[in-house]
């Protein structure tokens, strides 16, 4: 007889294959776990998208970051983070959450038709051990009232079943499930909203003075954005043009507001539609305009000095309205005048456009928004006013490849303040830069976004989901009754049951007792 130890035999471990592994991966994603960390994990890669700047909607912006940022900025542009919603990691993260999203409802929904159609189950046989219960006796028949608890349970709005003769099943709240449900299909319906709107939508940003019009094409408007699948020579063709920007500031220091703080902003335009006639249209802060192709909103406002530059034999280089933009309440406002047909060298003005100017120890500023005393201060520059091509903003002069004009000593840098109709001769012959006047100008942004009723309705639709989830109590009650020792008379066992931790669940149980002597 061997005394050796007894060798066991290996154990085969099971192996999942290629199916086993795709089916395993499937439920990991359709997971509610997984459903919710993808959209924790949404929420935090948007956070870059407000952090820094975005090159769809601020090229220049991004472009002078990169440029301050030079080690930052390229690892950061490498990785997306200036074009956050268009990058791929960002799609990535969306478009799992909505094969999640879609992994968790189609099961759910299998589920909850399957429970709608199913009976409720047999009541137990003793009621008594269920977390409510109660008993008493009530004169009638066990039949006749089986029928009575019958019509109570159907008055609670409960689905009633009957296994046998002598007990009822009721359940109701299948509304919760359903609530549930809804919500995440609204989910659903809120990134196939967002996604057609990014798809499909765009959105433009332009300045526009008093008495000039915009006409709904790529070339007329300041900033554009459109998404992929947005062909831009297919734009409907409107035009907009702005007839007057009514203005009312607060003159009072005391009494309904803030002095100098903004009253009132109507913008009067003629809107002109594809083939339609011209008609006049208000546009306020908090009322668009809707063209058919878009919605206008006002979102800004300001001042446009009219500028003219000429050359030393009087030959105009440059005329027209400039928009500057506001800096505080009182529209101490910003801007740069370009002149890049002056010559020998371009020629570029800086500086402060003051509606009610001052100028004191704190510099040139503003004392009241609107224009009481109209002054315009500049510093000039000339030499390459787009050096490498960059982009760049309109109120503001890159002064990298420029240099300052010097002042009357040869010393100092040159400075310029002018009032409405005054005119300043550069020095060295280099022409003139006449004040003509002041316009008001009105910031127009134009949203197109086809998916924001998918949107609004998946929106509303989640929060009436999310409510009914929360409020909707799923509850069960058996009633088990039989014939009592006095004749005529019948014992009554009602017992309740809740799917989760429901409190009222007792009073549920009374009420439908108290339902059942009001059948009488």
């Amino acid at each position: 007889m061997s005394t050796g130890t007894a060798q066991r035999p290996d154990v085969a471990q099971p192996r999942l294959g290629l199916v086993g592994w795709l089916r395993w991966t499937w439920r990991q994603l359709t997971s509610m776990r997984t459903a919710l960390f993808l959209l924790l994990l949404l929420a935090v890669g948007a956070i870059p998208g407000s952090t820094f700047p975005q090159r769809s909607i601020d090229s220049a912006r991004t472009a002078q970051w990169i440029a301050d940022n030079p080690t930052a900025g390229k690892v950061l542009d490498a990785l997306g983070f200036f074009e956050v919603y268009a990058s791929p990691w960002f799609a990535a993260i969306y478009l799992l959450l909505f094969v999640s999203l879609i992994g968790c409802v189609l099961p759910r929904t299998r589920i909850l038709w399957h429970q709608t159609r199913a009976a409720p189950p047999r009541a137990p046989r003793r009621l008594d051990r269920l977390a409510a219960h109660r008993s008493t006796e009530v004169d009638g028949s066990p039949d006749d009232v089986r029928e009575r608890l019958r019509h109570a349970l159907r008055g609670r709005r409960y689905r009633v079943h009957s296994h046998d003769d002598t007990t009822l099943s009721a359940e109701k709240g299948y509304l919760r499930e359903a609530g549930n449900l809804v919500f995440h299909v609204a989910l659903i319906g809120v990134l196939v909203g967002v996604a057609w709107g990014h798809l499909l939508g765009w959105r433009a940003d332009v300045i526009v003075p008093e008495g000039e019009a915009v006409a709904n094409t790529l070339i007329r408007y300041d900033t554009f954005s459109p998404g992929p699948w947005v062909d831009v020579n297919d734009l409907e063709p409107w035009t907009l043009a702005l007839d007057r920007l009514d203005v009312e500031f607060e003159r009072e220091t005391t009494g309904r507001g803030q002095f100098g703080a903004p009253r009132d902003f109507e913008a009067t335009t003629t809107f002109t539609p594809a083939g339609g006639e011209p008609e006049q249209r208000a546009v306020r802060v908090n009322g668009p305009l809707e063209t058919g192709d878009g919605t206008v909103f006002l979102l800004g406002n300001g001042y446009a000095p009219v500028i003219t530059v000429r050359d030393a034999q009087g030959t105009v280089l440059y005329s027209e309205p400039t928009p500057f933009l506001p800096q505080d309440d009182f529209y101490t406002s910003v801007g740069a005048v370009k002149v890049p047909g002056a010559g020998p060298e371009q020629l570029g003005f800086a500086g402060f456009f003051l509606p009610t100017g001052v100028i004191d120890e704190q510099g040139p500023h503003s004392v009241f928004p609107d224009t009481l005393d109209p002054q315009l201060a500049l510093t000039a520059f000339e030499g390459e006013l787009f050096p490498g091509g960059r982009p760049q903003s309109v109120y503001q002069l890159d002064t990298e490849e420029m240099t300052p004009l010097p002042g009357k000593d040869g010393t100092d840098q040159l400075r310029i303040l002018l009032k409405p109709g005054q005119t300043f001769d550069l020095p060295g012959g280099r022409g003139s830069i006449t004040f003509d006047g002041v316009e008001r100008f009105a910031g127009f942004s134009v949203r197109t976004d086809p998916g924001k009723l998918v949107t609004l309705v998946s929106a509303m639709a989640a929060l009436f989901g999310l409510v009914a989830s929360l409020v909707v109590r799923r509850r069960r009650v058996f009633v088990r009754v039989a014939a009592a020792p006095a004749e005529g008379r019948t014992v009554v066992s009602v017992g309740g049951l809740a799917k989760d931790d429901d409190e009222g669940m007792g009073d549920e149980v009374a009420a439908v007792l108290d339902a059942l002597e009001g059948t009488r």
